[in-house]
């Protein structure tokens, strides 16, 4: 056939596209799961490719690869990790629940590279060696999973929880209405609350870097079903150094190998962290959007970017967008988060076969999230001014600074005090003074909203 070569594998000889550098398994993985259209994450080929060069690493170590094809085999994988060979992984999610054939994928583009470096090698006898995609794709996952929480969600969060502490310093002494309930509370500073908007995010920060440690271990070294047969003693220790080495990062190989290739309670754990971030974004975001509510009819106490036009029919009409793409993104890791939860419940014996929509899920989970707290923080957090002059008046209007009388005449009569303001459209200290609970100066006296904070 023309553009096309003949490659083989164990199950006879398929057709290949000429110019692509995968081989036969990956072809028929191509051909028999047209499901979806989502691809493996390229997070999890750039994973495999720091992984391949740590195993090849290890293998001339032991002994089992020679120095040429230990240098084929790198200089493979630091290609496919700079983005050269991305169209080479066409394969997608849907497929083998081990993620063989992606294992595969990677095993076979990586010989295709190294014999155009003139150093032939076979995808499993070398490429594989020592290693099964039940130990690779795992370790994959939790390679990516720790480089996806280092490197992006948590830099992301922390300039948006900077971005929160310079507004917090900006105004020390701004005093607004509080509200529970929906309901006007007692006062507080601006800056407080813009305290707790901070904490919301550096609180699950801390809960993800615990998690990194059950992400650290890896099952490498387990092979097909955690006894490590055909894998040489101390390997999955050399693997770990070389790989804490190529990324930055430390890893280490899990003691139980068998509790690492049946088990996705790391990754559950982790994802709960990303999923306490994301509540605690979408509830940072529901506020900015109701305090920025107006402009003329809400409470318009906040005054956010205008970044496009809110409506094809209205004009004039400025949105709260960021806030209402942060709340989707917040809905969908938390869909992503039930997922998580169901494959790793499946852990059967001595595999997990839900490890690709574990991998798919996290993974979008954490490119999401980074994505939405930069575009978050660049259009929307660092411009928000608060409206001084509505702040102001919003707290000299409510009835709850009554509260700071409650110690001087009690409970029922402050709350006889707060009807009577509601029911007559008056002022509270109108209300007081005519009921002669207390005369004007003790009034003025008693509520200062600057003590009440």
């Amino acid at each position: 056939m023309e553009n096309y070569r003949l490659e083989h594998d164990t199950m006879g000889e398929i057709y290949v596209p000429a110019q692509c550098r995968w081989g036969a398994q990956t072809q028929r993985s191509k051909e028999n799961f047209k499901i979806g259209g989502q691809r493996q994450p390229r997070e999890i080929i750039y994973a495999f490719a720091f992984l391949k060069e740590a195993c090849a690493r290890a293998n001339a170590y032991f002994g089992k690869l020679t120095s040429s094809q230990e240098a084929a085999i790198c200089r493979a994988c630091e290609e496919i990790r700079d983005g050269r060979w991305d169209e080479e992984f066409p394969l997608v999610v849907w497929q083998t629940g081990s993620g063989t054939q992606t294992n595969m994928n990677v095993n076979e583009v990586i010989a295709h590279l190294c014999a155009d470096q003139d150093v032939p090698l076979h995808p499993n006898d070398q490429v594989n060696c020592s290693q099964s995609s039940n130990d690779t794709f795992p370790s994959a996952l939790h390679i990516a999973a720790v480089l996806a929480v280092t490197k992006d969600v948590l830099p992301a969060a922390r300039r948006l929880e900077h971005t929160f502490a310079a507004l917090e310093k900006k105004y020390p002494d701004l005093i607004r209405i509080g509200r529970t309930h929906l309901q006007d509370a007692t006062p507080l500073r601006f800056a407080q609350e813009v305290s707790g908007w901070k904490e919301l995010i550096a609180a699950p920060c801390r809960m993800l870097e615990m998690s990194l440690t059950e992400l650290r271990r890896l099952a490498i070294g387990g092979t097909a079903v955690g006894t490590g047969l055909n894998a040489p003693a101390g390997f999955d220790r050399r693997v770990c150094e070389e790989l804490s080495r190529l990324t930055g990062t430390e890893f280490l190989p899990d003691a139980n190998k068998f509790h690492a290739l049946t088990s996705k309670d790391a990754l559950v754990f982790a994802h709960g962290a990303l999923k306490a971030l994301a509540c605690n974004l979408m509830k940072i975001a529901n506020d900015i959007r109701f305090e920025a509510s107006g402009p003329r009819c809400g409470m318009g106490e906040l005054h956010i970017p205008e970044n496009e036009p809110g409506s094809s029919i209205m004009p004039g009409k400025v949105n709260p967008t960021q806030c209402e793409a942060m709340t989707m993104v917040a809905v969908q890791i938390m869909g992503n988060d039930t997922a998580i939860t169901v494959a790793a419940s499946q852990g059967n014996f001595q595999l997990n076969v839900f490890l690709p929509v574990s991998a798919y899920n996290f993974l979008r989970s954490a490119r999401l999230l980074a994505d939405a707290m930069e575009s978050f923080r660049v259009h929307c957090a660092e411009g928000i001014v608060p409206d001084e002059t509505r702040m102001t008046e919003n707290l000299n209007n409510s009835l709850m600074l009554v509260t700071c009388l409650t110690p001087r005449i009690g409970y029922e009569k402050a709350a006889q005090c707060a009807k009577k303001a509601l029911r007559e459209g008056t002022t509270l200290k109108e209300a007081v003074l005519a009921l002669g609970y207390l005369d004007e100066a003790a009034y003025d006296e008693a509520v200062q909203p600057e003590k009440m904070v």
